[in-house]
């Protein structure tokens, strides 16, 4: 594994660029975001979604979280936003509100649930976002660790774990952990909580529109 140091607050355009050229590659790259470490590879390319799994050692069973440059670029490449995204993606993005929206044909099937969905935000991490920028679409965000050990916000210990199965790792330092994303399945209406995370459920129904405010469902799916 190769190991970039970039300064976040200045970050080497060619570093950035090295990460895109191995994530439109097929390749695993390990990068920061504004909670833990995540794994990023292109969506929409089977085999290396197939080494992604297979560097995290497990089966491809549960859905695989996606991080976009901006809104823009969710809406060209994943799906269009409806009048519910399109409210919570300019109250909470860049931020750690994923949403749920339907999967794109293209989108490799390990990505998507069973459901056909995905869930996918713009994370609150200028490095983050410059990579998929840089990639041109939309790229995934799972931890970076292996099934079963905790996710980490240190690069030392994403050296350490999956240095050998990893072809780069973007160290910014320490990222500032803290609870997960928040996810909302705004396919349905009324809206629905899928998983509470770090943007409280009253704010999210605070930003609801008027026809859904008051009939949003909780789920612990």
């Amino acid at each position: 594994m190769r190991r970039v140091y970039v300064d976040p607050a200045a970050p080497q355009s060619d570093a950035i660029e090295e990460a895109a050229t191995w994530i439109r590659d097929g390749g695993v790259v390990a990068i920061p975001t504004d909670t833990l470490y995540g794994l990023a590879v292109d969506p929409f390319n089977a085999a290396a979604v197939a080494r992604l799994f297979a560097v995290k050692g497990r089966p491809a069973e549960r859905a695989v979280p996606l991080i976009a440059a901006d809104a823009a670029q969710v809406t060209a490449r994943i799906a269009a936003l409806n009048k519910t995204a399109a409210a919570l993606a300019a109250r909470f993005w860049p931020g750690p509100l994923t949403l749920l929206l339907p999967a794109p044909v293209p989108l490799a099937r390990d990505v998507s649930s069973a459901a056909g969905r995905v869930g996918v935000r713009v994370p609150a991490d200028p490095i983050a976002r410059a990579v998929c920028a840089a990639v041109g679409w939309p790229v995934t965000a799972t931890s970076a660790n292996i099934s079963g050990v905790p996710a980490t916000s240190d690069p030392d210990v994403v050296e350490r774990t999956l240095g050998a199965s990893v072809d780069l790792l973007i160290d910014t330092g320490c990222t500032p952990g803290g609870a997960p994303s928040t996810i909302v399945d705004v396919t349905v209406i009324p809206p629905r909580l899928v998983r509470a995370g770090a943007v409280p459920w009253s704010e999210i129904e605070a930003c609801l529109p008027a026809d859904h405010d008051s009939n949003a469902r909780r789920s612990s799916a």
